[in-house]
């Protein structure tokens, strides 16, 4: 095949003399030296001797254009890959497209496809990547009308499940999409959610915090500060910790004042209670203070609007005795009994009788300790001291009785 070369006239927009290069019957000429154009290329089989190539230098023209860079390294210490511009596919149907092929490996690693638009994407001057702007004002710049997205997909190529995730944003919320379960949204923000509403470091997590000093560190904002936990069938907070079996605090609540925790059934009235502690321990079944039912004070004084229940059944007990009344009460006969102020009512001068553990202790041994007497255990000691003087009372109105009749009988 003979190649000719063609000048024909000038180029309007370029003032130069352009050049039209096809292919004619014969072999092609190898060119040993430089050549020069001083003008435009028109490569292809559908060139013609009148094209007009307006701005363009070079021109690649027929129905199947790719340029193809074949590197002829021999040596395996220098790169010897392939690499090809395909422009459209070859096929009928086939897609629009242009394309920067490994011609090595087969593969397509940049594709653009026809339509894609102004500034589908560009790059600039600091390596800033714009998708869908041309002034990329961070490294991944991605504009769009409608709910910027980026999506992440596992599509099973190297043998994993399938799952896809989206990353996207719009005036609504920023959020993350699990487009593989029916594109549920388990993370949201909403604008203007508040700085520093969010923080990770070290482990541990802060809410309006960035230097959280616990696992869980929440702050408030100069207002309330809240944690609500709900749910149509069950809400709960567990609080585990198996690393150490010592002593330790696992929830902590700290405020300025007096620290509350309310329980609230919605649906009933009468089932709330406030766990209120200041310088009292309270129980209220109402968010009034005021109406407290239980109040354990810091001096270790108890009081309740109500009655005292303790156990006492049968079935909790073991190594049940009898006990001898009459010794009961020979112990209670000697028992000091006194009146006296606990030191920490020396203020008010509240006054009580009654035993000293000690006493009580030495006498009958129940109990915890010699510091402190179970009121079960004052009860029962009652209780026996009575009966040994009923059992007394009924040995001399029997002996009354019985003097009684002798007296009627003279």
């Amino acid at each position: 095949m003979t190649t000719f070369f063609k000048s024909f006239g000038r180029s309007a927009a370029l003032g130069t003399t352009a050049l039209c290069l096809f292919v004619g019957a014969s072999a092609a000429q190898n060119f040993t030296s430089d050549v020069k154009i001083q003008g435009s290329l028109c490569v292809g089989i559908d060139c013609s001797t009148s094209e007009s190539f307006g701005f363009d230098t070079v021109r690649l023209k027929e129905n199947n254009l790719r340029l193809h860079f074949d590197d002829t390294s021999a040596s395996a210490s220098f790169p010897s890959n392939d690499w090809r511009i395909t422009i459209n596919s070859p096929d009928n149907g086939g897609a629009n497209f242009f394309s920067i092929d490994d011609a090595t490996a087969g593969t397509s690693p940049l594709r653009v496809s026809a339509g894609a638009g102004n500034n589908a994407m560009s790059i600039d001057d600091s390596g800033d990547v714009g998708i869908g702007n041309s002034n990329a004002v961070v490294e991944l710049h991605v504009t769009d009308g409608d709910s910027p997205t980026l999506r992440l997909e596992q599509n099973g190529s190297s043998g994993f499940g399938l799952q896809t995730w989206d990353l996207a944003g719009n005036e609504t919320n920023f959020f993350l999409r699990d487009v593989t379960n029916s594109s549920q949204l388990p993370f949201r923000v909403f604008p203007n959610a508040g700085g520093d509403l969010l923080n990770l470091r070290s482990g541990q997590v802060g809410i309006n915090d960035n230097t959280p000093d616990a696992t869980l560190d929440i702050e408030g904002d100069g207002g309330d500060t809240s944690v609500l936990i709900s749910g149509s069938a069950n809400a709960n907070l567990k609080i585990a910790d198996t690393s150490n079996s010592g002593r330790k605090q696992q929830l902590t609540i700290e405020n300025t004042g007096a620290t509350q925790v309310f329980l609230n059934n919605t649906t009933r009235t009468d089932a709330q209670w406030l766990i209120n502690a200041g310088n009292s321990f309270l129980l209220v079944p109402s968010d009034n203070t005021d109406d407290r039912k239980f109040e354990l004070k810091d001096t270790g004084d108890l009081i309740i609007q109500g009655t005292l229940t303790q156990s006492s059944d049968k079935n909790r007990k073991m190594a049940i005795e009898p006990v001898n009344p009459t010794e009961i009460l020979a112990k209670v006969r000697d028992m000091p009994v006194s009146e006296w102020t606990y030191i920490h009512d020396a203020e008010d001068g509240t006054r009580h009788i009654g035993p000293m553990a000690q006493d009580f202790y030495a006498a009958f041994g129940t109990g915890a300790s010699d510091t402190g007497i179970s009121s079960i255990d004052t009860g029962g000691v009652a209780l026996a001291a009575i009966q040994a003087l009923s059992a007394e009372n009924a040995t001399l109105k029997a002996r009354l009785d019985a003097l009684e009749a002798e007296l009627d009988q003279n």
